[in-house]
């Protein structure tokens, strides 16, 4: 694209062009246009200065065009009709929409939350690619620059105010294990815990967040001789969790999808220890104006904002 070619001409001039062909008479062009008709009789000028063609000539039945006028006539509409519909306001219809939404999430968010989220934009828009990516590290970052689109993560303590931010859910963490687990009989106490192995899961979605290290309950009560599995693949978390005394802190509310947490309970934390999460949906605002990012931050927040978990009850 010769761009040093495209900045000499002004769109008006092309806009003034398409008028006098039509009307092929400099008075009735000025009219339509709202200017006078020296005015228009300099932008007949200026375009034949840019043509290097007199594009008009009088004659006893008015202006007749050149045949460069007419050359030029021929694609002129076209082009000023591609112009007004670039900046026409853009229609969006979720049904026909083909286009790709990037959202970062992590697994064990992914887990309890996509699948009704997605069996609703199955049948609302069923062109629509949802690409999800679950660890994506300096998400801001990635969102400004757009190679995401949305981000559900953990609260931050301070967002910049190029972000649109909406708390989507506010959950307990638990202690998830097998069911028929001996933690399950008896009061959650921190020397119990210290007991068996622990799950720490790998959060990507904050720097240095993991379930476990970010509370000081399970740093206190961690001893020489408790084991210990550090992942960041929760469907492997849950499958070790069915098949041993291991127990894993983690929102109570992965619960929720039974076909992949059959078999796992959720236990309360200690008395004095609990703490809640709240996830977060983040998006930049250089989506603010795009019908397709609009209409898809409202899907989100309609189908996640319900799917909130109760506290696991007490066990006595």
């Amino acid at each position: 694209m010769d761009t040093k070619e495209l900045s000499r001409i002004d769109l008006n001039l092309l806009i003034s062009f398409q008028v006098l062909l039509e009307e092929q008479n400099v008075s009735r062009a000025a009219e339509r246009l709202y200017i006078t008709q020296p005015a228009m009789s300099k932008t007949l000028s200026r375009l034949r200065q840019t043509f290097d063609d007199p594009l008009f000539i009088r004659s006893s039945h008015g202006m007749q065009p050149t045949p460069r006028a007419q050359e030029l006539a021929g694609n002129l509409g076209g082009i000023l009709n591609n112009i007004t519909q670039l900046i026409a306001p853009t229609s969006f219809d979720p049904y026909s929409y083909s286009g790709e939404i990037t959202l970062a999430l992590s697994e064990y968010i992914g887990v309890a939350l996509l699948p009704p989220l997605i069996q609703k934009l199955h049948h609302l828009a069923p062109r629509l690619t949802i690409r999800t990516i679950t660890r994506v590290e300096n998400q801001l970052e990635e969102l400004g620059q757009g190679k995401l689109d949305f981000a559900i993560q953990i609260d931050r303590a301070q967002y910049p105010d190029d972000y649109r931010v909406t708390r989507i859910a506010s959950n307990p963490s638990a202690i998830l294990v097998r069911d028929g687990h001996p933690l399950s009989k008896g009061k959650i106490t921190l020397n119990r815990l210290a007991n068996y192995p622990v799950i720490r899961l790998y959060i990507s979605d904050l720097e240095q967040i993991e379930i476990v290290r970010s509370s000081d309950t399970f740093n206190r009560v961690r001893s020489p001789n408790q084991g210990c599995l550090e992942t960041s693949h929760l469907l492997t978390s849950l499958a070790v969790l069915r098949s041993t005394d291991y127990f894993m802190p983690g929102p109570a509310y992965i619960l929720q999808n039974t076909a992949v947490t059959g078999g796992i309970i959720a236990l309360p934390l200690p008395a004095g220890e609990e703490y809640s999460m709240d996830y977060m949906l983040v998006a930049h605002h250089r989506t603010a104006s795009s019908p397709v990012h609009q209409w898809f931050w409202q899907q989100i927040v309609d189908t996640l904002t319900p799917s909130q978990s109760t506290a696991p009850e007490t066990q006595s």
